[in-house]
């Protein structure tokens, strides 16, 4: 398979750089009730993949625990997660999303997928669709090279079930 040349790479840097910059944008124009975004990320893995501790949540986005035990202290007070004792019976005590946090989750969830229906309004289901699943390659693509793979809830037969984390799948190729 032929490389990416530096034209193309620029360019792709280029849209990524504006996509991250409606996303800033979306989120300043928001309701103060929208939740902060490390928020939102930490919410969504808790809600995909189950209770988890401080030290799984670091490892997941690779970040230092110190860090993320702020990040979830402010979960905490504001009641949107809640400490539990290891389902799995595990000694580490593990955060857990609360009624209101799931609440709000899913109200953020809809107002972005709402948003994203307004700027795919005029493309055909076929284009969301192949951008959707070029995304998804991506993403991928990025998570198998730092190691981290993000589960998603449509690769398990029972989401929720357990805490497995899917298997890295190559990446198919374009011809």
């Amino acid at each position: 398979m032929e490389r990416a040349g530096g034209d193309v790479l620029e360019k792709l840097e280029r849209e990524l750089m504006l996509l991250s910059r409606h996303q800033v944008l979306a989120r300043r124009e928001r309701d103060p009730e929208r939740l902060e975004r490390s928020a939102y990320l930490l919410l969504c893995r808790i809600d995909t993949q189950g209770p988890m501790s401080i030290g799984q949540l670091a490892d997941a986005f690779g970040l230092d625990t110190s860090t993320v035990n702020r990040q979830t202290a402010a979960l905490l007070r504001c009641g949107l997660a809640e400490r539990v004792a290891d389902p799995g019976g595990g000694m580490a005590r593990k955060l857990r999303i609360t009624g209101e946090g799931g609440r709000r989750l899913a109200e953020d969830r809809e107002f972005n997928r709402s948003c994203l229906a307004r700027v795919v309004a005029d493309w055909s289901p076929e284009e969301v669709r192949e951008l959707a699943e070029v995304l998804v390659r991506l993403n991928r693509s990025a998570e198998a090279l730092e190691d981290r793979l993000w589960p998603r809830a449509e690769e398990s037969e029972d989401p929720g079930a357990d805490c497995r984390l899917p298997v890295a799948r190559p990446a198919p190729r374009v011809p």
